[in-house]
């Protein structure tokens, strides 16, 4: 597909943030802002979920004290949490029929309560009511619309399901199922509301007719722990991809299903999430201080979308500016009219997202800032292998059997963390490979384009980098054989590095603990002499690798400045060392048995 030509907004744009570092560091901290917002909502939507659903419980049992109810929806919540490492795919066969269950009781009833209280309330859906609403209500009826906007709240949770299911099927089954049965819910309880003015407080259950009460009771208590579940999935792929994007501490993921990739569970977020929601129902125990918190996350999480998918429509797209321009001026001001009621609410609690987003926004911002301060010194303190190579006499450097595996953030040159290997234990092994994981800025990687093998020096060294390419939705194998599959590759390299060469998938070799090997070579042309050179590389290799492989780690501490501000010491020195002392380690998340592995400790000054 022939990619558009860049407009010139675009370029315009490109180059105003390529020319302003501080404006870029401006739209990282917003971006990731809305991102701690969305995290936040991972956290307050299983808590005012569960509790309303219970709550309705004291329509029924009146006696019921309070904490009882705040009782029963920490249970629920514990069970819920404590099932997530099974994975949604064992239990996701019942999420539809119960789903499916509630929308249609809701629509139901609320065609029951429409024909039984008020018929012509119909007439609610003219826009023209809400005007007069606003024009006679004035202030009041401003700060009325942060209530009015948990009518829509939930909806922004459709995202998660765009990574199982297609665009078409979400907008038929919201457009034809979703919404029609949101409406008559809101207009039988409307109806509802217009005969019973003092029930506003617990009209749903109350609208609901007594002989199909605890059904209904039933069905919404599951309900809200689907709709949970929804959000703490997309909270878990949400972490997935700033791990990816180096702006969040490396996390363990796991896979929970064999079928679908994007099904995954981490541990560390799941107990924190937990946690956090229990804390916000104990320390609350109120759904209208729930529903001020939840309605200031989901606006402010609509209205950076909105701000990022204008910049989408132009950068992306390549559209032409008027339609960004207008796409945010219709969708930002009905969004900044809610925020700014929101806003008001921030004393009744409002401000727990807004706590909650700003720390997870500086710790996120710290650890991509530590993060990029050590890849620049990684870069600029690279090291020349002609002058570790040619001082190796003087130091004594010596060639052992085996492996060598040393992982680095560079894609080019030789870190530094190696010369201060080197310079302390002069000897290293016999086929040296750099290793660098990198993820790019696409979805997924093909198996066959995982790997790039490329040479470092002359071929009497034995030197190789690897750069193992991840997409920002792939997800490191807990089972992928990857020595393996790096020695075939090198093998593969070193026979077919004068020609053209494509690395080849799992399937087209046998593996390599068998006695025979089969190459597969893409051009017949090369001569014998140069053929025996690859054969007796290859084999040079082969016999490495049964010597065993080493994973050497660069442990590095990274360190303010003494002529830092105080402000960089107390990010670096505590709160950056803090996540990284505490963060899932390179190794672990790699699998590497202990036994392999070989730490070289540096510190870093940034």
């Amino acid at each position: 597909m022939k990619e558009s030509l860049e407009t010139r907004p675009s370029a315009a744009l490109k180059s105003f943030f390529q020319l302003h570092p501080s404006f870029r560091k401006g739209f990282l901290v917003f971006v990731l802002f809305g991102t701690s917002m969305a995290i936040g909502d991972g956290v307050l939507t299983p808590a005012i979920s569960v509790l309303s659903a219970v709550s309705g419980v004291k329509h029924k049992i009146t006696g019921l004290h309070e904490n009882y109810v705040v009782l029963i929806s920490c249970v629920v919540l514990v069970g819920l949490f404590s099932l997530q490492h099974c994975g949604t795919h064992k239990v996701a066969f019942m999420f539809a029929p119960i789903i499916t269950t509630w929308l249609v009781s809701i629509s139901v009833i609320g065609m029951y309560n429409i024909i039984k209280w008020n018929p012509r309330i119909y007439h609610a859906l003219s826009p023209v009511y809400m005007l007069k609403f606003l024009h006679s209500t004035g202030v009041e009826g401003w700060i009325s619309l942060g209530g009015v906007v948990l009518s829509i709240t939930g909806v922004e949770a459709m995202f998660a399901d765009l990574g199982h299911f297609s665009t078409l099927s979400i907008k038929i089954a919201f457009t034809f199922l979703v919404y029609p049965s949101l409406i008559l819910a809101y207009l039988g309880e409307a109806a509802f509301l217009s005969k019973h003015h003092e029930d506003i407080q617990r009209s749903f259950y109350k609208a609901i007719p007594e002989a199909v009460f605890w059904p209904v009771f039933v069905v919404a208590t599951f309900a809200s722990v689907v709709g949970s579940q929804a959000v703490i999935s997309a909270t878990f792929s949400l972490v997935n991809q700033c791990c990816a994007l180096n702006c969040f501490p490396h996390v363990k993921t796991m896979h929970t299903s064999n079928q679908i990739c994007g099904q995954i569970y981490i541990p560390e977020v799941n107990w924190m999430l937990m946690c956090l929601c229990l804390a916000v129902t104990i320390g609350l125990r109120d759904t209208n201080m729930l529903g001020h918190a939840y309605g200031l996350a989901v606006t402010i999480v609509m209205f950076v979308s909105t701000c990022l998918m204008a910049l989408v429509i132009l950068i992306v797209w390549k559209q032409r500016l008027i339609g960004a321009i207008a796409f945010f001026m219709f969708f930002g001001s009905i969004e900044l009219l809610y925020i700014s009621a929101s806003i008001s609410k921030v004393h009744k609690g409002g401000w727990i997202p807004v706590v909650l987003s700003i720390l997870f926004m500086c710790s996120m911002y710290t650890w991509y800032y530590g993060t990029m301060k050590k890849h620049e010194y990684d870069d600029e303190n690279k090291v020349s292998m002609n002058r570790i190579l040619s001082s190796g006499p003087s130091l004594g450097i010596v060639r052992v059997p085996g492996i060598g595996l040393i992982y680095t953030s560079l894609v080019s040159g030789v870190p530094a963390v190696f010369g201060h290997f080197v310079t302390t234990l002069p000897a290293f092994h016999q086929v040296l490979v750099f290793v660098c994981i990198k993820y790019v800025q696409v979805p997924h990687i093909d198996e066959e384009h995982r790997l790039l093998i490329t040479r470092v020096g002359s071929k009497e060294c034995n030197m190789f980098r690897c750069v193992v390419r991840y997409g920002y939705r792939d997800l490191l194998q807990e089972n992928y054989d990857f020595e393996n599959r790096l020695v075939f590759s090198l093998m593969q390299y070193v026979e077919t590095e004068d020609q053209f060469w494509k690395p080849m998938t799992p399937c087209e070799y046998e593996p390599l603990e068998q006695s025979s090997y089969e190459y597969k070579a893409m051009n017949t042309a090369v001569d014998d002499r140069e053929k025996s050179t690859h054969s007796e590389e290859a084999m040079l290799i082969m016999r490495a690798k049964e010597s065993g492989v080493t994973y050497i780690f660069g442990h590095c501490s990274v360190k303010a400045k003494k002529s830092s501000s105080i402000l960089k010491k107390l990010g670096i020195d505590i709160v950056y060392a803090f996540l990284n002392q505490n963060c899932r380690e390179p190794e672990a998340l790699l699998n590497v048995p202990h036994t392999s592995l070989l730490e070289v400790g540096m510190v870093y000054y940034v």
